[in-house]
């Protein structure tokens, strides 16, 4: 019987949300991302749960099976400050960056809140592996609103070749391509303090590109002048 081979695949981790005292494990990003997949073609969605560092190890080695010419690790789980499901988020970024070379992962998006806002022990985890880009959220996120915006990031970064790490527009514009139909005033969550954060405030954006010698670099603001530079150009005054 001949089985079937996509060339990409998205890996996502996940963690029981419970996000009622009624949810067992009835909430879950999957049903989402396989819609990306089936949207984007040439992609397959493998998925695990994890509860902790080991389990969170031994899903992504299991996921990581078969060739694949590019994938991308999706994290789904809580998070509160540096810490995704009570882990450091150094710790599982880390793992991440141990697979990127030999499973050929080219970036990481976690859909917990707050860790985003450690753009710098981003920028550390991805330098000198293979990851080109980690995408993560600086807020608490409504889980609806926040899985929406992963499945548009989820579409475009899947799209990009190995060469377009050569090139920081392209993955710039990518990233923006996703975001640029959301209203980026529109709250989608909230602060340590509770106070509102729109989605322009709500998100931070590494990149590493291909060649020797380059670094990961925080490209936030990159993204929302790319966004910024297309608005003005698109919308003609009245």
């Amino acid at each position: 019987m001949n089985m079937r081979h996509a060339n990409r695949a998205i890996l996502v981790l996940e963690s029981p949300w419970e996000l009622d005292d009624r949810d067992a494990n009835r909430s879950s990003v999957i049903p989402f991302i396989e819609g990306v997949a089936k949207l984007t073609g040439d992609t397959d969605v493998h998925y695990a749960n994890f509860y902790d560092k080991k389990s969170f190890e031994m899903a992504l080695e299991c996921l990581c099976k078969g060739e694949r010419d590019s994938r991308i690790v999706y994290i789904a789980a809580h998070g509160l400050g540096k810490k995704i499901m009570g882990v450091p988020m150094i710790d599982l970024l880390l793992i991440v960056a141990r697979y990127s070379i030999r499973y050929r992962i080219d970036g990481v998006l976690i859909g917990s809140c707050f860790v985003g806002k450690n753009s710098t022990t981003m920028e550390v985890c991805i330098e000198e592996s293979r990851l080109r880009w980690c995408v993560g959220y600086t807020s608490a996120t409504n889980w609806l609103d926040s899985t929406l915006i992963d499945c548009k990031l989820l579409a475009e970064l899947s799209q990009l070749e190995d060469n377009d790490f050569f090139n920081r527009d392209a993955v710039v514009d990518a990233m923006a391509e996703a975001l640029r139909v959301f209203n980026p005033k529109a709250v989608i969550g909230f602060d340590k303090n509770e106070r509102d954060v729109i989605l322009r405030d709500g998100m931070s954006f590494v990149l590493q590109l291909r060649g020797q010698g380059q670094r990961a670099r925080n490209i936030t603001d990159a993204v929302w002048d790319d966004i910024d530079g297309r608005t003005e150009v698109w919308v003609q005054p009245s």
